[in-house]
């Protein structure tokens, strides 16, 4: 807060409506992020596959190339 309100000047009412990321890159902290690489796609994708808790809707149009209205 006092980084905002001295450093920048920012008034409260400014300071407390800008988001973290907005005052970071105000800072100069907001650096690039890295976009998502393939080795970490796929750790997502086998954390959290598609359908999950479907009643295995999912699996059958896998298995069947359709789904059940298909």
């Amino acid at each position: 807060m006092r980084a905002g309100l001295r450093g920048l000047g920012l008034r409260p009412a400014e300071f407390w409506a800008l988001t973290p990321a907005e005052l970071e890159l105000m800072l100069g902290r907001g650096g690039v992020v890295a976009p998502l690489a393939r080795a970490r796609l796929e750790a997502l994708l086998e954390a959290y596959p598609d359908g999950a808790g479907r009643d295995g809707a999912d699996r059958e149009r896998k298995e069947t190339g359709h789904g059940r209205h298909g």
